[in-house]
């Protein structure tokens, strides 16, 4: 409120910050310069997904507590880049103080919102995949009855080749890999052997029951084996 009396019009508070410096940013107006900003970051990331948030993330696939140590580092480092005397003028006044404080609770906040996200990303990408290898292993029956089928010849030709390649070729689309093999070295955390025909120290596959599975990088089911002897050269 300016008083009517005076021409120019005087301000009720000439000493005031926003009456003396043409550069002052109220605390409102930086508040408002701190959301354009985020906008137009946001902006860009949808206009060019490799620099956005949507593009790979290398944390995604890292441990809670390698996500915790590099929310850490982040958070040590807010605060070196800001400038308190933010007008050059060799003293910090309490607007500048504010403003330099509140930028560095949106860096702090910032930090903290990348942490929460990665989590989140990896999180999601865990419970997607477990939630597929549930679902692969109920469809794990009709691939070992495949297989009985394909040792009896019934898959040579016909309806039902048609439908196990099929079957096959969709699971494999969604990193289905089958493993177990005769001759290959015995491993007791993938195989479950259910006799031991083996008489020396050097353990192999002899016969396998019924094949394991993995999806990607995840163990659906352990191949079912007879423990033997190697093969000699």
């Amino acid at each position: 409120m300016t008083n009517p009396n005076v021409n120019p019009p005087m301000p009720d508070d000439p000493g005031a910050p926003e009456n003396t410096d043409e550069q002052y940013v109220s605390p409102d107006q930086a508040e408002s310069l701190a959301d354009e900003a985020a906008e137009a970051h946001a902006f860009e990331a949808a206009a060019d997904p490799e620099s956005g948030a949507d593009a790979e993330d290398p944390l995604t696939e890292i441990s809670d507590a390698e996500i915790a140590d590099a929310l850490e580092a982040d958070l040590e480092g807010i605060g070196d880049g800001i400038v308190a005397d933010a007008d050059g003028d060799g003293t910090v006044s309490d607007i500048e103080l504010q403003l330099a404080e509140r930028t560095e609770d949106l860096q702090r906040l910032s930090a903290e919102y990348a942490n929460y996200r990665r989590r989140t990303e990896r999180e999601r990408s865990q419970i997607v995949d477990q939630t597929k290898a549930k679902f692969v292993e109920k469809l794990l029956p009709l691939l070992d009855d495949l297989d009985l089928a394909e040792q009896h010849g019934d898959l040579a030709e016909g309806p039902l080749k048609s439908f196990g390649d099929k079957l096959r070729s969709t699971l494999e689309g969604q990193k289905l890999a089958a493993f177990g093999a005769e001759g290959e070295a015995f491993d007791p955390e993938i195989h479950e052997a259910v006799q031991d025909l083996s008489s020396g120290d050097t353990k192999v596959i002899g016969t396998v029951l019924r094949k394991g599975y993995r999806l990607g990088d995840h163990l659906v089911r352990n191949a079912m084996v007879i423990i033997a002897d190697p093969v000699a050269e």
